[in-house]
């Protein structure tokens, strides 16, 4: 009986650590940071957060809902059921007491993200050229060029951008194909590789920018961008600003969204895009493509004036 035991919590303990292999570690951060906002508003009112029941989640998303966007509520939503599973519990989030306080809370606030600016290809070449006339380093003026215009042609997110080995590029006669081991959407780990061409624009040029900052660095191993994915948002911020942009409507992200906007616009197709983002579905890749269609195709362009 005992081994039995002993052998059921080794089992138990197996699944946990699978539960947690299954995610990104960035996933997983944002997973704590979340559940932690969780306990405390629990602890204040005391309340059980491990394991809960959907009355004590309808009344957190109450509370958060004065001061977060609706997106927020449903990321937290599944940051605590996800939590639950792996602590072996269950929690019905599909219970009307949590869907009914999310459609009320819904019809008062909207669901409309306000989400940050895309970096598309007027904003990139002014902080391109910003970089350029800075009085920083030559080291960092070369990296930071790399850096924003091969997240941006790759459409990467933060957290694969600053993961790139340098294994993991290929430099061939056409520009540069790069292996993302593992992303957001890929938790099985089986990776893709994003291609990169060659831009006729040599100032603008991912492949040839980032050629130049792997001779300077002279790097040939490890990290190419050794950098935090958080400190990809204040380089960002801090070109924005430089060049005339309001630095407070641009994040990390704008990058990956400045790509799939700027190649809608261009008239990229869904699948191309999709390809290149790695999205999965093509919900985000269709809300990047009208947003990038909303003068392209307005009605009021068939008026003369």
């Amino acid at each position: 009986m005992n081994k039995l035991v002993t052998d059921i919590k080794s089992l138990e303990l197996e699944t946990l650590k699978n539960l947690k292999n299954s995610k990104a570690a960035n996933t997983l951060r944002a997973y704590r940071a979340d559940f932690k906002d969780f306990s405390a508003f629990c602890a204040k009112n005391g309340l059980n957060s491990m394991p809960t029941e959907p009355k004590i989640l309808a009344l957190y998303l109450t509370h958060l809902s004065a001061t977060s966007k609706f997106s927020t509520l449903k990321r937290r939503i599944a940051t605590i059921s996800v939590i639950h599973k792996m602590k072996g519990h269950y929690l019905d989030t599909k219970h009307p007491v949590i869907m009914e306080n999310l459609h009320g809370i819904k019809r008062v606030k909207g669901s409309n993200q306000k989400a940050k600016k895309p970096i598309l290809i007027s904003d990139l070449k002014l902080i391109i050229n910003a970089i350029g006339q800075t009085n920083q380093s030559e080291k960092k003026k070369n990296r930071d060029k790399a850096l924003i215009l091969v997240g941006f042609s790759g459409g990467f997110r933060r957290s694969e951008l600053v993961d790139i080995n340098y294994d993991d590029l290929e430099f061939v006669d056409e520009g540069v194909k790069i292996f993302i081991k593992r992303s957001k959407t890929d938790q099985s780990g089986e990776g893709m590789t994003k291609a990169i061409p060659y831009f006729d624009n040599k100032l603008f040029c991912p492949v040839t920018n980032l050629k130049n900052w792997i001779d300077y660095s002279e790097i040939n191993s490890g990290k190419i961008f050794d950098i935090s994915d958080k400190s990809v948002a204040l380089i960002i911020k801090k070109y924005a600003s430089l060049s005339g942009l309001d630095s407070n409507r641009y994040a990390g992200h704008s990058l990956r969204s400045g790509f799939a906007t700027s190649t809608a616009e261009s008239g990229a197709e869904e699948r191309n895009i999709m390809a290149m983002t790695g999205h999965k579905t093509t919900q985000m890749v269709r809300r990047y493509i009208q947003e990038a269609n909303l003068f392209k195709n307005n009605a009021l362009n068939k008026i003369k004036l």
